[in-house]
């Protein structure tokens, strides 16, 4: 399996050509910033080696804590971290689940100390509407950015694993040959 830095490698090796191709096939250099920069995200900080004491968990410093409970349900390079879509899809919802939470209290605190009113869920209401109508496809372009930086982590421990075994099953086959 690559270590952490070539991991961080294979993803500035990759992104000139993430940035390319998405700007080739968009013509727009806004949506090419957000995938490329959700590709340099996920590829830095936010992939699948989350579920171990690694480089991308260490990247988030005094925050790293956060991922201390996806580290004890995750098992490494299961489908769910390491898997097609669904690895990046726990990750996001993961982090927005922690978001919401923080914010709820934090909401909470201000409205007992400030003592205004404020709805919560009409705003979550407003601001989804507003996500899903308006900036459909920066989100699209932002998910498919993250996805793309996994699956070039996901790929390449692949590739390496499946090289090694094949390597080391060729050196036993050698050994178990009888010379003559």
């Amino acid at each position: 399996m690559p270590s952490g830095i070539t991991h961080d490698r294979i993803t500035l090796w990759i992104l000139p050509w993430v940035a390319g191709g998405t700007y080739s096939l968009t013509r727009n250099g806004e949506l090419t910033l957000i995938v490329s920069s959700g590709f340099l995200f996920s590829g830095l900080m936010f992939g699948p080696d989350l579920d171990i004491y690694s480089l991308q968990y260490k990247r988030w410093g005094i925050l790293r804590g956060i991922w201390l409970p996806y580290r004890q349900v995750m098992r490494h390079r299961s489908l769910f971290s390491h898997g097609p879509i669904i690895g990046t899809c726990l990750r996001v919802f993961y982090l927005l689940l922690l978001i919401s939470i923080v914010a709820v209290f934090v909401v909470a605190i201000a409205q007992l100390v400030w003592g205004f009113t404020w709805n919560w869920q009409q705003f979550a209401q407003q601001k989804s509407n507003l996500l899903t109508t308006q900036y459909l496809e920066e989100l699209i372009g932002l998910f498919l950015g993250l996805e793309l930086g996994a699956m070039s982590h996901s790929l390449s421990d692949w590739i390496s694993s499946t090289y090694k075994y094949r390597r080391k099953k060729k050196q036993e086959k050698n050994k178990t040959k009888v010379p003559k």
